[in-house]
């Protein structure tokens, strides 16, 4: 069942999204999440009044505002009563409205310029990204063990740490029904915004935020994932206990890394803290964080082409009793 709005709460929302700016800011957050900036540069309108807008929407509970850096960006929550009546609202408008056509037409070339900037970021990381890449297993055999590990079909939520350039959530996020994306890097953040803009997921959640310290209720979360973060932390224990935190009854805590090694120039030139992590170190900190380590193994390529540096994934269990149905268990689970 829908959430449902108080007969107060709906004639304020009717009022805020009763005029026509607010009504185009909706169809426009509809798409996805937007900044101040976007919207100033798709609706040619100055950005005290774009501001002054969403502010009517905010408090009339129809978008949701987050914080990034200098940035503000809005978006259309449908697990929120207002967010909800605001998606409906917005998929009542006629697409072919010539005035929302040409929104449509503005947000795309915002989105292309989110594309070639990220496209440019990689230019000139390029050289060391490849080298990077290629002393370990392939992304591609990476994402499949974590899939696996996973679940498929997996209900609620999704939450993904120091998510980088967006790269587990592009993979994974289609396997559940919400997905958030957490780092601290606002820079990273753009760049993962194009990237799921690009793969269609427009709708997945970004937010800048400490990894000790996140912006969300706990139990919010079915499954998070931690995947190649851990060796820049001071403190990888800690950062696991909050991740731990996250999670609802049952959920499961994905922790992807390196076993350890000994290429010191990556903390000398790639700021790692840590030189990998040794099974029963991670699985410690699990336990100590509350969960049951039930999953602790070596990603391997099919055919056995792995790379210089072992990566291992570790599965975390939240022990306490489900009062949904559980996420599926996967091939790699062990006794």
């Amino acid at each position: 069942m829908s959430p449902q709005l108080s007969s107060p709460s709906l004639l304020a929302a009717l009022r805020a999204a009763g005029e026509e700016t607010r009504l185009r800011i909706l169809a426009l957050l509809a798409e996805g999440e937007l900044s101040v900036s976007d919207l100033t540069d798709i609706l040619g309108q100055s950005q005290p009044r774009i501001s002054r807008h969403l502010k009517l929407l905010a408090e009339a509970g129809l978008v949701r505002r987050s914080r990034e850096g200098a940035w503000a960006f809005f978006r259309l929550d449908e697990a929120d009563a207002g967010g909800a009546f605001a998606t409906g609202l917005a998929a009542w408008l006629d697409p072919g409205d010539p005035a929302l056509s040409a929104d449509r037409e503005r947000l795309a070339a915002v989105r292309a310029a989110r594309t070639e900037a990220a496209q440019g970021y990689f230019a000139r990381v390029a050289g060391d990204w490849d080298r990077l890449r290629s002393l370990h297993v392939s992304d591609e055999a990476v994402e499949a063990a974590v899939a696996a590990a996973v679940g498929e079909g997996a209900p609620g939520a999704l939450l993904d740490l120091g998510t980088g350039t967006g790269r587990m959530l592009e993979k994974i996020a289609p396997l559940f029904g919400r997905a958030v994306g957490v780092d601290a890097n606002h820079a990273m953040l753009a760049v993962a915004r194009a990237n799921l803009e690009k793969a269609g997921l427009s709708r997945v959640e970004l937010r800048q935020g400490d990894i000790n310290a996140l912006p969300f209720p706990r139990g919010a979360f079915d499954c998070v994932i931690i995947h190649q973060v851990l060796h820049f932390l001071d403190d990888p224990g800690r950062a696991l206990r909050e991740a731990a935190a996250m999670l609802s009854p049952g959920g499961r805590l994905l922790v992807v890394d390196f076993a350890p090694h000994e290429m010191e120039f990556l903390r000398s030139e790639h700021a790692h803290r840590r030189l990998g992590f040794a099974r029963a170190q991670i699985a410690g900190w699990l336990t100590d964080a509350g969960l049951v380590c039930d999953l602790a193994d070596e990603i391997t390529a099919a055919g056995g082409g792995a790379g210089q540096l072992s990566v291992m994934l570790w599965r975390g269990r939240d022990g306490r009793r489900q009062v949904d149905r559980p996420l599926r268990e996967s091939r790699f689970e062990v006794a």
